[in-house]
Parts: C-alpha cells; structure tokens; sequence
C-alpha cells in the first residue's frame, strides 16, 4: 500500500483518480488492499462532453444504482420513461432489472452511485454525437 495512504486514510480529487481508471472512484475493480476497493459498493465520476451517450443500452442490470447531477443537463432513458436531471443535486435511482441508457445533453458532471459490485459488467460510453 501507498505509504500516504497507509493510515487507513485515502484522499484524493475526484477528477484526477476518475480520469485514471474510466471514473471510477471506488468498487471492486481497484486493487485488493487499496482502500477504495469494494464488492459491496461503486462510485463513479462522471465527466461528459455534449453528446457523450452510452454505446448501447445496459440490460439485465444486476445493480441497483442512484445518479446525481452535480452540473450541466443528463439524460437518462428506462423502458417506459425518460429522465432528465436539470439542476444540481436532481437524482435518480434504478432497480436490478431495469434496462437503462443516458445522454448528456450538455456537458455534465455525474455522481454513479451502484450496489452490489459485480466483477465483469462493462457498458462503454460511445464517442461524442460530433465525431460519428
């Protein structure tokens, strides 16, 4: 372990740690003994540019999964109904099962926020509307 870090303290910049591992802050995937390594939670930094979407829709969620806005106009697409967050703190939360894709109609700033973490679920963003 890092000695800055061997305290049982980490402390960090959202923006920096995100940009090192796709966003995400906390979950599974960070390494045993790294404090911001757990199975029973993922926190995700979301950065996002205008037009930045999923690449195809996430299904067969096994997570349950809150979303805050923290700046800019996210939206967020579920079978049935669309969300859009318009103003800092606007949140939603999803349920396993419920299929899902966003857009960010403007250049946004996300909190993710799923539970449990599940090794080898991965949904990638695809590039911004302007480059296809």
């Amino acid at each position: 372990m890092d000695p800055e870090h061997d305290d049982g303290v980490y402390a960090g910049k959202a923006g920096p740690d995100a940009a090192l591992d796709r966003g995400w802050l906390l979950g599974h995937f960070k390494e045993p003994g790294d404090l911001r390594h757990s199975d029973a939670v993922e926190i995700k930094w979301g950065v996002h540019r205008p037009g930045d979407r999923r690449a195809r829709w996430a299904e067969d969620e096994e997570r349950t999964a809150l979303l805050v806005l923290i700046s800019g106009r996210f939206r967020l697409d579920f079978p049935r109904r669309s969300v859009t967050l318009t103003e800092q703190g606007d949140y939603v939360v999803w349920g396993k099962g419920v299929d899902h894709s966003w857009e960010a109609e403007e250049e946004s700033v996300v909190l993710t926020v799923r539970w449990p973490s599940i090794p080898g679920y991965r949904a990638d963003a695809s590039p911004p509307a302007s480059a296809q």
